[in-house]
């Protein structure tokens, strides 16, 4: 199979269980929010750590561990990440679906807003339309909510924020999971003895399945992450850009579909717009992308007929 190809099928097999989370989250009940999250950091750890040891690969502990810069930032990103999985998993536990999904609808205008604020990039006038719709689908579904979209926004922003980091550390996604879920191991067992000490933890009073479920956790955590790194150094950005609106689609698909989540016509409008603002997002970054090909064509051809 052609290498591209592969990276597409993991690309796909990564969004397409990021969007079926919320069928999973909801089977970890009377878990709350909080443990499922904990059980969630330590069983990652145990799985990833597995990878790494059938793979035989740990030179890269010594040379990450004279790089403290790299530590920092993937301390900072196990922080981002924790916000992020404990609102996701608060939000589909809670019946908040859909507004899940409008923040991973979202992120990709987010990522650009960073990238103007905190990189001072120069943004093309489809990207400020983009942008600019985003912000008014925000405004139209607050008037729905009757609020802030919190959770939407905090998704989008912590995982913005994460990827943001994780281009500045540069560590493969294995090992970069590996630090994170490290860092996150002493505050996690530490809240499961705490919930253990009050006689509040569920994990071994639930049956083996829901305990099983639990462990679970950590593999379906580590899996996707795995696989998008994979796919991550096969495919084209571009590319990856596309394939990254599979797992919303599937978790708006969760929340209307299986959930039943209300979705009012004022709700439709605002998640309308927003898909018109991913619309005019896509259809610029893929002229972008074709432009940039042909320069590059351009300029081999230029070398070749110099030489």
């Amino acid at each position: 199979m052609p290498d591209l190809r592969r990276g597409v099928l993991f690309g796909v097999a990564a969004y397409t269980m990021w969007g079926l989370f919320p069928l999973y989250w909801p089977l970890l009940k009377p878990s709350g929010a909080v443990e499922i999250l904990a059980h969630r950091m330590v069983w990652s750890l145990v799985a990833v750590g597995a990878v790494l040891v059938v793979r035989r690969h740990w030179s890269w502990i010594r040379e990450l561990a004279r790089q403290p810069r790299k530590l920092a930032l993937l301390t900072l990103a196990a922080i981002v990440v924790t916000i992020n999985w404990g609102t996701y998993i608060y939000a589909v536990n809670t019946g908040h679906v859909v507004e899940s999904a409008l923040g991973y609808f979202i992120n990709p205008l987010v990522s650009v807003l960073f990238g103007v604020v905190l990189l001072r990039e120069r943004l093309r006038p489809l990207q400020w339309a983009a942008v600019g719709f985003g912000a008014v689908a925000v405004l139209v579904l607050t008037l729905d909510y009757g609020r802030l979209p919190w959770i939407a926004l905090t998704l989008a922003v912590s995982f913005g924020v994460y990827g943001l980091v994780k281009k500045k550390a540069n560590v493969a996604a294995t090992e970069g999971l590996a630090v994170e879920t490290l860092v996150l191991l002493l505050p996690a067992l530490g809240y499961l003895v705490f919930l253990r000490a009050s006689g509040e933890e569920t994990f071994p009073h639930q049956g083996v399945g829901h305990a099983v479920l639990l462990v679970g956790a950590g593999i379906v955590t580590a899996v996707p992450l795995i696989c998008f790194g994979a796919a991550a150094i096969r495919v084209p950005l571009s590319t990856i850009g596309l394939l990254q609106y599979i797992a919303p689609i599937l978790q708006f698909a969760c929340g209307v579909l299986i959930a039943k989540e209300t979705m009012p016509p004022s709700r439709w409008i605002g998640f309308s717009i927003v898909w018109l603002a991913l619309a005019i997002f896509t259809y610029d970054s893929i002229r972008a992308a074709r432009a940039a090909a042909r320069i590059r064509r351009s300029a081999r051809t230029l070398d070749h007929v110099v030489t």
